[in-house]
């Protein structure tokens, strides 16, 4: 740990449409009940075991009735600030709602709404291996799947994976660089996928840490299954490391 202070931003704004059905009475995914609570207060639950958090921005869509419904909403590290049209666009408003207290080489944390399965363990192992880098890094997870390029419907080619990632959250950046990194892609109409790609675009260098394969975003109705089932799994063993 440096002397640096920590922040987190927490993009959700979406509506999530793969999600939408009359079974989930058509809420925003990251309002779907998960075990006990949301899928938005799993994940945002997690970040708030990271005890160097100073305080984390919740960048929520404008018309938003269900985030002051949740106990979280009333939490003194939590500050709620309006989202915008795309993710990247949310982050970097809850970026600028951080402008007053954080400082340019202060480290911040973004985190998708819909990751409830991340483990404390992971985002400790991240925020220490990024230690005094100039840049940050992400989680990720070797690809293990074989990839296909598609042509229409059918496959054109089989796509090398030996030197492929899938990209997760927590991604953690300095500060000042992640916020102009994001200002300088979006004024350029460059397509801001995730965090790190910002930082490509301006041609800096993102560590990868790897992953529990067990941090999946919940995207799909069948995902919610599937998060139930790792949380539960993850509650018997929590001491076990990425890669395990």
């Amino acid at each position: 740990m440096s002397a640096n202070r920590y922040w987190a931003v927490v993009p959700a704004a979406g509506i999530g449409a793969r999600m939408q059905s009359k079974t989930y009475g058509n809420r925003p995914k990251q309002y779907l009940p998960l075990a006990d609570k949301t899928i938005i207060e799993h994940s945002i639950s997690k970040l708030l075991q990271i005890d160097c958090l100073e305080k984390v921005a919740v960048s929520l869509h404008a018309d938003d009735e269900q985030w002051a419904h949740l106990p979280l909403a009333a939490h003194p590290k939590i500050m709620a600030v309006e989202g915008g049209r795309e993710r990247c666009d949310s982050v970097l408003s809850g970026l600028q709602a951080l402008s007053p207290w954080a400082q340019e080489n202060d480290w911040v944390l973004v985190h998708d709404a819909a990751r409830p399965c991340v483990t404390v363990e992971s985002m400790q192992t991240l925020i220490t291996s990024v230690g005094g880098h100039e840049v940050g890094g992400i989680l990720a997870v070797p690809v293990s799947d074989t990839l296909k390029r598609a042509d229409g419907e059918v496959i054109s080619a089989t796509i090398d994976r030996s030197l492929l990632w899938q990209a997760h959250t927590p991604q953690i950046f300095r500060y000042g660089l992640l916020k102009e990194s994001l200002k300088r892609a979006l004024a350029k109409g460059f397509a801001v996928t995730d965090e790190a790609s910002a930082l490509e675009f301006s041609a800096y260098q993102t560590l990868l840490v790897e992953d529990r394969r067990d941090n999946i975003k919940v995207t799909r109705p069948e995902d919610l299954a599937m998060a139930e089932a790792i949380l539960a799994y993850q509650s018997e063993l929590p001491n076990r490391k990425p890669g395990e």
